[in-house]
């Protein structure tokens, strides 16, 4: 199927990506910079902002992409803004705060921003969870070690490789190349 541009900071997000997209037969060629991203808790704005921003630092088709808890207990935040509130709270608080809160229950919500040279598309994928209310498993990737998908006891942390099979970001990555691969 080809080869595509990723551009994102984040190794253990280039990781899945490429696993996620080998799979399918399509190469991901990681492109590892920072983006200063629009704050905000619409992801759609967010992702549209961020694809833009890629497509003019390096000038050629590529995709991005930005993954956010949206929490029950916060009518739907912190949204596009999860990594500000994780930066800020860590694992422990934020278990403490929202896996013991009276409604644990959370969407986590990828999407991904795909830019041809002209026009850009969005794909997104979702599943449902709740928080732990100790975080379990390797902390490394952000809040993997809070998310507990439904039907499942552990952590994606917990998971390891597995959660590439059910997450929210393969969804959005398989609608991506089923679009690449037309």
């Amino acid at each position: 199927m080809g080869a595509i541009r990723f551009l994102s900071s984040n190794r253990f997000k280039i990781e899945e990506a490429t696993e996620i997209l080998g799979l399918v037969g399509v190469q991901v060629i990681p492109l590892n910079f920072k983006i200063q991203e629009l704050q905000t808790d619409d992801m759609e704005m967010l992702i549209k902002d961020k694809t833009l921003k890629a497509l003019e630092m390096i000038g050629r088709p590529l995709f991005v992409e930005h993954t956010g808890l949206f929490l029950n207990y916060l009518n739907g935040l912190p949204g596009g803004l999860t990594q500000v509130f994780w930066d800020n709270l860590e694992a422990d608080r934020f278990s403490q705060l929202f896996g013991g809160s009276p409604d644990p229950k959370v969407v986590a919500k990828t999407v991904v921003g795909y830019c041809d040279g002209r026009r850009i598309t969005l794909f997104d994928g979702q599943i449902e969870g709740k928080i732990a209310e100790t975080p379990r498993g390797n902390r490394a990737f952000q809040w993997d070690c809070v998310f507990i998908p439904d039907g499942f006891e552990e952590t994606f942390a917990e998971m390891g490789n597995r959660k590439n099979e059910i997450s929210m970001r393969r969804m959005a990555l398989e609608k991506l190349a089923k679009f690449v691969g037309s």
